[in-house]
């Protein structure tokens, strides 16, 4: 049984929890105790959350921990020197430790990210660079792996981490049953970007909505404007009219950044050949969807995969 520990602070955000409970459904989907859980703070005895309520830690205590986790709150934490002497005092008897959102800046004020990749919030990134320079600070991802360090971008990314986690652990089949168990839409692999495509295009009405999650359901199809009018339960013109207003992109527009997100997600997590990720997404064929991402990313899918494989196996030795 692996120990995981979670290190809070003061008005830590309730949803970092969400990562525990990654491990708590791993236990459950594997009908064994694959993980014991212990939350701990500085001191010990209780910490109060964000929203009011308190909760009671053990103290910062080396009892041979396998993961520790560190959640904060929506503001970069003050340094607690005795947090920071622990984790370099604990970081080489532990197999991985890993931040949550701004839980980086507690990795930083300790030195675990010196010479290491990581990544944290999209607000706060150029903080991250500015406060710890040795650290290469990737803002393009939603976690990182630098060895035994650990890093995830905004709260709910945590909850992609620990699939990471699991994962690393006890294999893909598990991580997905959780992924199931917990009515997760999708499972994100690490190098997909912070950025959401659906919450981008963050159109106001149900009916332009509709169309949108139909497009995204059925990128294989062409997606013509008759396609997704017939959708949204209106003429054409009103459809394009509409769109454009509640979105700022045409139709077309958006249609060619959905493709290009799920084309990009499924590159990056696994080995589908890029002929059928190309027909799957709706460019047609590779070289059209080749095209595509060279112009968007300027790379091709070909380097994006080769830059996911590599990225799990970055420093492990460290």
């Amino acid at each position: 049984m692996r120990r995981v520990g979670m290190i809070i602070y003061p008005d830590f955000q309730v949803l970092c929890f969400a990562a525990l409970s990654v491990f708590e459904v791993a236990n459950k989907e594997a009908g064994s105790r694959l993980y014991d859980l212990e939350v701990l703070g500085k001191g010990g005895g209780s910490v109060r959350g964000s929203f009011g309520q308190a909760v009671s830690c053990a103290p910062l205590v080396d009892d041979g921990f396998d993961t520790l986790l560190i959640g904060v709150g929506m503001e970069v934490p003050p340094h607690e020197p005795a947090v920071s002497s622990f984790l370099v005092d604990t970081a080489s008897r532990t197999r991985r430790v890993a931040s949550i959102c701004l839980g980086s800046f507690v990795l930083g004020d300790a030195g675990l990210l010196d010479g290491r990749k990581a990544t944290t919030h999209w607000n706060f990134g150029d903080r991250l660079r500015q406060r710890y320079p040795r650290c290469d600070v990737d803002m393009n991802k939603i976690f990182v792996r630098s060895g035994r360090i650990w890093s995830s971008a905004g709260m709910s990314a945590g909850i992609d981490l620990a699939l990471g986690l699991v994962e690393e652990d006890h294999g893909r089949e598990l991580a997905a049953m959780i992924a199931k168990g917990m009515v997760l839409n999708h499972r994100r692999a690490g190098g997909q970007s912070q950025h959401s495509a659906m919450l981008e295009l963050d159109a106001r009405s149900d009916r332009i909505q509709a169309a949108l999650a139909h497009a995204r359901r059925n990128l294989r199809n062409p997606l013509s404007i008759d396609e997704l009018a017939a959708v949204a339960c209106v003429s054409p013109r009103q459809f394009s009219r509409a769109f454009r207003a509640e979105t700022g992109r045409t139709p077309a527009q958006a249609v060619a950044q959905l493709r290009l997100e799920q084309a990009r997600m499924l590159v990056e997590q696994g080995s589908i050949a890029f002929d059928v990720i190309a027909r799957d997404t709706g460019f047609g064929d590779a070289e059209r969807m080749r095209r595509a991402f060279v112009k968007a990313t300027g790379l091709a899918p070909s380097d994006l995969r080769r830059e996911a494989r590599a990225t799990p196996r970055t420093d492990l030795g460290h």
